[in-house]
């Protein structure tokens, strides 16, 4: 059944006739798609489509299953490359600004990154409280949901969801259809290896190598870098990101000291260091360490008294140290304003010289955008901390899950399609291969770790190159112009196949007054018209209204004012190309067409949401 939480949220913004027209059911699954024309739709869920996307938004759920199960995915944007590639979070409260936010954030990391992945993301409207069967078929039933776009999406863990959920989904939709798979699937379990918070300490020792550039800068005049041994951390949220990054920092950095650290349950604080080892074994143990190791240690008087507990994890960030990495799922961890209700305000922030963020932070909300800029405002050029935004610091994760797509599946490792869904005959599949599958692995894992280590540096040098070179640039505009930039480099290569949008299609023995009702509801610039033959004719508002002029009363069959001369792009046609038909035709759109097959169209308001068409035109006229 819908989750009520969601349906509740849907019902209220999207008025009736919405879901008559766009609700789709596949067998016991329903779906409601939204493209990058349905501005308004798009609106009221809360999302602002702007020249990056989002290309496609989709709620849906089971209506057989006795349990709730449903929520969203955002493909957000397939410039760098199909499909796109981001992590399934499970939370009860997820809406579809929420996934849109988070989506745009993977577009960014994965071109930061330079993978050959689009952004998404996918969210489960889910409580936390299930028992572990019921949180499995949850998972399993979501898995089914999200076949039908796994040529688009390919997902892996995030918020709520696991290495082990993976494995759930690779057993219903096949292998390649999931990431940070456990290593007896083949997958690189980012989780387990801690490739995130990985990621972030890379980003530290690479900051270190480049932070004397900054000295150039008045904020920075007086930067020190430290020695090893005098290097100080504090780490927001001791959790998958920030107990990995502590284990990971004394492991490339052992005399460095991790002084403080924070999670639910409160923080510890120590100035000679923390006992990392032994918190992070507790961390795998019970999850949740503050509160139960000052318990024993504290309160039992086992030799401790160096370490501070209090039961307030925000006060973890009054502490100073060299570098503070936030880790925890907080996106707001710092403003100048109380009202935002941040983690801390800038006032009574600790004294630091360097955030990485090892969480996910950024939003293309204007509001939190322009919170962002406050904050950056006053920490970063008032305060001379330098931020490395999330995105290009915490993407080992997703650099480690890339490479189960990068290094392929032999197709002897690939899970028979008639196993597809029984777990239990899977399971001895993958005993058989296991030698394999295993080997498999570890070449990912070693490609993961060369690519992440390659990745994360290259981003720190461009990150302060621009920054000293700009002194009124602030680190989050440095980040979006080293991403957008990769995006936009990948554009004007990019093929019909690759951009396409949607088409509406219609029968060419439909009348013309259903032909109205689709262009109208889809917003399309044009239709399709096909018969057993395949394209026979596309149809535009102007068709009808010019036919009605004509007449004085509206034709009866389609046939009558579509146009039969077609102009069409190959699915093979550059962007380039693309737009030099338009512009000799002087048209609008075209469909996408291979063989007489329809696959999709092209408009020059897609080009020109991709800020391509402006400067494509200059190309096409030298």
């Amino acid at each position: 059944m819908i989750p009520r939480a969601m349906e509740d949220f849907l019902r209220q913004r999207l008025p009736e006739s919405t879901w008559q027209s766009r609700l789709e059911r596949d067998g016991s699954c329903a779906y409601m798609e939204f493209g990058p024309l349905d501005v308004d739709r798009l609106g009221k869920l809360g999302i602002v489509a702007d020249s990056l996307g989002p290309r496609l938004v989709v709620c849906m759920w089971d209506e057989e299953s006795a349990l709730e199960v449903g929520g969203y995915l955002v493909v957000d944007n397939l410039a760098m490359g199909r499909p796109s590639m981001g992590g399934i979070r499970k939370l009860p409260d997820l809406t579809p600004v929420d996934v849109y936010n988070l989506a745009r954030g993977m577009t960014l990391k994965n071109a930061a990154a330079q993978l050959p992945f689009g952004g998404g993301k996918a969210g489960i409207v889910s409580r936390g409280d299930l028992s572990p069967q019921d949180h499995e078929e949850v998972i399993r039933r979501f898995a089914r949901m999200i076949r039908r776009y796994r040529d688009n999406y390919l997902p892996g863990p995030d918020v709520g969801t696991n290495d082990a959920d993976m494995k759930t989904v690779a057993i219903e939709n096949g292998l390649d259809n999931a990431l940070s798979k456990p290593v007896e699937m083949g997958g690189n379990r980012i989780d387990q290896l801690g490739a995130a918070g990985g990621g972030a300490v890379i980003a530290l020792q690479a900051l270190l190598e480049e932070m004397p550039a900054l000295r150039g800068l008045p904020q920075f005049a007086d930067l020190e870098i430290p020695a090893p041994r005098d290097l100080t951390v504090l780490i927001q949220g001791f959790g998958a990101v920030g107990a990995h990054a502590a284990r990971q920092l004394l492991e490339r950095l052992p005399d460095a000291k991790v002084i403080g650290i924070s999670d639910e349950t409160g923080y510890l604080y120590s100035p000679d260091g923390l006992p990392i080892a032994e918190l992070f074994e507790r961390w795998q143990r019970e999850r949740l360490v503050s509160l139960s190791y000052a318990r024993e240690t504290l309160l039992q008087g086992t030799g401790a008294h160096k370490v501070k507990f209090s039961t307030d994890p925000n006060d973890l960030l009054r502490e100073s140290a060299f570098c503070l990495i936030p880790a925890a799922p907080i996106a707001h961890y710092l403003d100048t304003e109380v009202c935002t209700r941040p983690s801390m305000t800038c006032d009574r922030m600790g004294t630091w010289r360097v955030i990485v963020e090892g969480a996910n932070t950024y939003s293309p909300d204007p509001a939190r955008r322009q919170a962002r800029t406050r904050m950056e405002r006053s920490v970063y050029r008032q305060r001379g901390v330098l931020i490395a935004t999330d995105y290009l610091v915490n993407s080992g994760g997703v650099i480690f899950a890339a490479q189960e797509k990068l290094i392929k599946t032999p197709p002897e490792l690939r899970i028979p399609d008639d196993l597809l869904g029984d777990r239990a005959r899977v399971e001895k599949w993958l005993v058989e291969h296991a030698g394999a599958l295993k080997a498999l692995a570890e070449a990912r894992r070693k490609a993961g770790e060369a690519a992440r280590e390659s990745a994360i540096r290259r981003n720190m040098h461009e990150l302060v190159e621009a920054l000293a070179s700009d002194p009124d640039m602030l680190p989050a505009e440095a980040a979006e112009r080293i991403s957008v930039r990769r995006i936009a480099s990948r554009e004007g290569d990019r093929t019909a196949a690759e951009i396409l949008e949607p088409i509406p299609i219609i029968s060419a023995s439909r009348s013309v007054q259903e032909a109205a009702a689709m262009l109208v509801d889809s917003s399309s610039p044009i239709l399709a018209v096909v018969d057993d033959t395949g394209l026979t004719g596309v149809v535009t508002e102007w068709d009808i209204t010019r036919a009605t002029a004509r007449s004085g009363r509206p034709a009866d069959c389609l046939t009558e004012i579509m146009s039969r001369e077609v102009v069409r792009a190959s699915p093979r046609d550059t962007v380039l190309e693309i737009v030099r038909k338009l512009e000799y035709h002087e048209i609008s759109a075209m469909p996408v067409v291979d063989d007489g097959r329809v696959l999709g169209m092209i408009s020059a308001d897609l080009l020109a949401r991709r800020s391509l068409l402006r400067l494509l035109q200059g190309q096409s006229k030298d």
